[in-house]
């Protein structure tokens, strides 16, 4: 999950309609890029970060797996 994309929505109060609109995408599709089920892709990544007046290390961190082997 992109927890810190979903803090800075959340404290905006910007629906998951309106960023998949930024990026160019469905609701649904947002959201399962948010939850971490889909990547975004690098052009989303600017689209959104430009969109906060932010740097994408800012609101992007690295997917890290939790399964323990």
């Amino acid at each position: 999950m992109q927890i810190l994309l979903y803090k800075l929505r959340k404290e905006k109060n910007i629906s998951q309609k309106e960023m998949a609109d930024v990026i160019g995408k469905s609701e649904n599709s947002y959201r399962n890029k948010e939850l971490g089920k889909q990547d975004f892709k690098l052009s989303e990544m600017f689209k959104i970060a430009h969109y906060f007046g932010k740097e994408l290390g800012d609101i992007f961190t690295p997917q890290t797996s939790r399964k323990v082997k």
